[in-house]
């Protein structure tokens, strides 16, 4: 027949319950650690800033084109019909429109004019860059027919008749970028159309139009990563910036994007500030580890706190149960032999009188004995709901110590020990609850029985030292290991000692003793060895200031 292990059902119940919640947390743990490193390994938060910077400069390069193309609209609508274009109809243009450097217009029947802004003629740089532009314009004659034939399916389709094309032009050491949109005049009736062609400014654009459309960009379509992300272009094949948006900080854009439309030839880029996104995706990935670490080590901590609780728990309910049986035997022992003598007096076998006195004497001191451990029991009780109070007396310590071993000295005689009482003739008066102290010292001295075997010796001492009364109580027991004497003094503790577990006890007499003596204000302490015996030492203090005047709370 098998035999039922106490704690072993509890115990594989707590497991199962911590199991229950540990493994999902760790697989959920373990699911986001591999997940992070399918991420980092596919540089995936890279991907992801860049399709939104993809989703920006798209967003971008139409605004940029829609901008241009409406100045472009605005200065063909403005341009001279073509029976009235000449030299100052376009002087005028283009200082209504100083975007514009140079504007020229072609019609078969009137030729090629040709104007560049006024106030610049004295610069050389600037004829040198007219002269560029008006080679460019050359090439308008030949290919007229084709230009016109283009411009009005454009209109018919309802598109602004516009073509871009671009140019550098060198002003020095240095080479411009310069937008040359080409254009169908709005045509009068009867008039051969024209063709009309401006340039932009290049001043204009590096200066103005790019880092104003850049910063307006940025607060419009960045959202968010406004404040981090910045722009600048640049001519394709020369990565030096053309233009950059405010707080640029050097480097190379991290997406780039073609500004088709108003501006052939230019790269439109951005970037984040102060920062890559390769160093961006790894700060997050570093972060997350970094998270899902101390996630794992408040679980791990959680399970260990958890799992320590429950074996104090389980301990603590072994104990109770110990305690429940071992109480129970003590209380059986002296109802037993109790009950035996009154029924031997009852059945009047008895004819000596010393018998009767002897019976009545066993009866009353296994009452006393029934009556101290119920007292101990509730004590106990009364500790453990707050609600112990004691009465503090000036009392005659000695006379309190001499009366009480003398009534259980039967019992001292009883289990063949040697006694020895040496209480000093200087030991004044102090203010104790007597019942109290009374019990502590029979808790060390039932102690002193319980557990000594060969070597049977008591021996309670009594006297004044340094302001305060000790009371020792020494036995020559099995003695107590120095790694458990700071335990003894819990409740349920019981050292591990073969003969302590054979010796029923209720493991709450120490404990009793220890809250009894600290609500006198004193002490109690123990100096022992294995098979060398035990000194239990009570110090109790003669001035009793720190004690309210009749009862303490407990």
């Amino acid at each position: 027949m098998k035999k039922r292990m106490p704690g072993k059902q509890p115990t594989r119940m707590v497991l199962m319950l911590m199991l229950a919640v540990v493994l999902p947390a760790a697989g959920l743990i373990g699911f986001s650690v591999l997940h992070l490193a399918s991420i980092q390994r596919n540089s995936g938060i890279e991907a992801l800033f860049q399709r939104d910077f993809y989703h920006t400069l798209g967003i971008s390069e139409k605004q940029i084109n829609h901008k241009a193309f409406d100045m472009i609209d605005g200065l063909r609508r403005q341009f001279p019909n073509p029976g009235t274009a000449c030299e100052s109809s376009l002087d005028q243009l283009l200082e209504k429109n100083s975007f514009a450097a140079h504007l020229f217009v072609y019609n078969p029947e009137r030729g090629l004019v040709y104007r560049s802004q006024p106030a610049r003629m004295n610069d050389p740089e600037f004829r040198s860059e007219r002269e560029q532009v008006q080679e460019l314009a050359g090439w308008i004659k030949g290919g007229y027919e084709s230009m016109i034939k283009e411009f009005e399916k454009m209109d018919e389709k309802g598109k602004l008749p516009v073509y871009f094309d671009h140019m550098m032009v060198s002003r020095g050491e240095k080479h411009h970028y310069i937008s040359v949109a080409w254009f169908l005049v709005p045509p009068s009736p009867g008039v051969t159309p024209s063709i009309g062609a401006m340039a932009f400014d290049a001043d204009f654009l590096r200066d103005h139009f790019f880092p104003e459309m850049l910063n307006s960009l940025l607060t419009e379509n960045a959202g968010q990563d406004r404040n981090h992300a910045v722009m600048m272009v640049h001519v394709k094949g020369d990565s030096s910036p053309t233009a950059v948006s405010a707080e640029w900080d050097g480097g190379y854009p991290e997406v780039e994007r073609p500004l088709d439309g108003a501006f052939p030839g230019m790269i439109l880029g951005i970037k984040l500030r102060g920062t890559t996104l390769a160093a961006l995706g790894q700060h997050f990935i570093r972060t997350e580890f970094l998270i899902l670490s101390v996630l794992s080590l408040l679980m791990a901590g959680g399970i260990v706190l958890t799992y320590r609780n429950v074996n104090k728990e389980m301990a603590l309910a072994r104990l109770k149960s110990d305690f429940v049986s071992n109480v129970s035997h003590e209380l059986r022992t002296p109802l037993a032999l109790i009950r035996l003598y009154a029924e031997t007096l009852e059945m009047g076998r008895l004819t000596n009188k010393e018998k009767f006195e002897e019976y009545y004497r066993i009866i009353r001191k296994e009452s006393e004995r029934l009556t101290a451990l119920i007292n101990n029991i509730l004590d106990f009780s009364r500790i453990e709901a707050g609600r112990k109070e004691y009465d503090f007396r000036d009392t005659d310590i000695a006379e309190l110590v001499r009366n009480t071993l003398e009534s259980y000295r039967y019992q001292i005689e009883q289990n063949g020990f040697a006694f020895q009482e040496n209480i000093a003739d200087d030991v004044p008066p102090v203010k104790v609850d007597r019942e109290a102290i009374a019990r502590s010292l029979l808790n060390l001295v039932n102690n002193a029985l319980k557990y000594s075997q060969k070597d049977k010796f008591l021996n309670v001492n009594l006297y004044r030292e340094n302001g305060s009364v000790k009371l020792e109580v020494v036995d020559h027991g099995i003695g107590i290991p120095k790694s458990e004497q700071h335990k003894i003094f819990e409740k349920f503790y019981r050292v591990g000692d073969p003969l302590v577990h054979t010796t029923k006890g209720s493991g709450l007499g120490l404990s009793l003793v220890r809250h009894i003596v600290h609500a006198h204000g004193g002490d109690v302490s123990v100096e022992s060895a294995p098979g060398q015996g035990s000194k239990f030492t009570i110090v109790l203090p003669v001035d009793s200031e720190g004690i309210n005047a009749r009862t303490a709370s407990a």
